[in-house]
């Protein structure tokens, strides 16, 4: 059929057919991604919203995904001179640059976990927040939690120091109640729970009136090494409020003091904490993540046509009617290429 195509109709037609179909491809590609971050601004209407740092590696992506846009350009300039050479290594860079779009893409998806940006979790901790039933004690001074990180004797515990922290509270997530012994204990790292010390005693938490933990305080001590072990304080978000990410309320961004949420210059309602703790997941990662995502799938299949566009460039199809295919095909990976700059930049300052 496609024979019959090229052969009962003059280049010209050809040429207009296949633009045409490529721009209605376009066209509904544009009003999907249109839908989507209209249901974005949408949503932030009314709800708690948390704006994160892109990845770096989306910036880096973006250069690429521009100079591929360049190699093919060069490739069509090629085609028109009859330079098969040069269309062949074009493209080749081409294809090239359009998969290291996709390894970077998934490279800023690990950083977006890494950050605790998961796809759809709470906004802020409810269970195991520290302090609220229990604190560690380090070589004889509490830690401390101050913007979402925490501190010890005033410097944020990090590298070695924060890897021996997260051991020391890895232990209470693989062991059971009564069940202990052997668990490094006392020497550097100690617990108190309510404002007292525990001493470990007979394979158990023993309060200072010889009163041993009860199942629901281990659970509770589970919530906080879970929380320790993940690196997060009060956010689920790693780093630090309003520098490695944002919370806003109705388009507003919220202050963070003393480990409290101010709205207005005052502490959030209890009605306003109600629906954080109960009522808002983090839904604005969840959007970026689709957003981004469905581009790549697009990509992805932009890739596919680049492939066949090297194949055609070794066969020497790709040679007749002065590159029409290509040309096509040009359109399509040149608009992928200016949706993800409208998303980046969209994201960049809306998210």
């Amino acid at each position: 059929m496609k024979d019959k195509f090229e052969q009962g109709y003059s280049p010209e037609v050809q040429e207009k057919v296949k633009k045409n179909l490529v721009w209605i491809i376009v066209f509904s590609i544009t009003m999907l991604f249109a839908g989507f971050t209209s249901a974005y601004i949408v949503s932030m209407g009314d709800n708690f919203w948390v704006k994160v740092n892109l990845p770096s590696y989306f910036y880096w992506s973006t250069v690429v995904i521009v100079l591929s846009s360049l190699t093919l350009i060069l490739a069509v300039r090629a085609v028109k001179k009859k330079e098969v050479k040069n269309v062949k290594l074009h493209l080749g860079i081409t294809l090239f640059l359009g998969i290291l779009f996709a390894i970077f893409q998934f490279q800023g998806y690990k950083q977006l976990i890494d950050n605790g940006a998961m796809f759809n979790t709470w906004i802020i901790v409810s269970d195991g927040r520290y302090g609220d039933y229990f604190e560690i004690k380090k070589d004889g001074k509490f830690l401390e939690v101050e913007n979402n990180q925490y501190y010890w004797s005033g410097n944020a515990i990090e590298g070695q120091d924060l890897k021996q922290l997260q051991e020391f509270m890895e232990q209470f997530l693989t062991k059971e109640k009564d069940e202990l012994s052997g668990i490094n204990y006392g020497s550097n790292y100690s617990l108190y729970y309510q404002g007292e010390p525990l001493a470990l005693a007979k394979n158990q938490l023993i309060r200072p009136n010889g009163e041993a933990l009860k199942l629901l305080d281990y659970d509770r001590l589970r919530y906080l090494s879970r929380n320790v072990v993940d690196n997060r304080a009060d956010f689920f978000m790693r780093g630090e409020m309003g520098k490695d990410f944002q919370l806003y309320y109705k388009g507003k961004p919220l202050d963070y003091k003393n480990r409290k949420l101010m709205y207005n210059d005052q502490e959030l309602s209890s009605n306003l904490q109600n629906k954080l703790l109960r009522g808002n997941k983090d839904t604005s990662t969840a959007y970026l993540y689709i957003i981004t995502f469905l581009h790549l799938l697009h990509v992805v299949a932009g890739i596919f046509l680049l492939i066949n566009l090297l194949k055609g460039s070794f066969s020497g199809s790709i040679m007749q009617n002065n590159g029409l295919t290509l040309r096509a095909g040009g359109i399509f990976w040149h608009f992928l290429g200016g949706l993800w700059i409208y998303l980046l930049l969209f994201l960049a300052f809306i998210h």
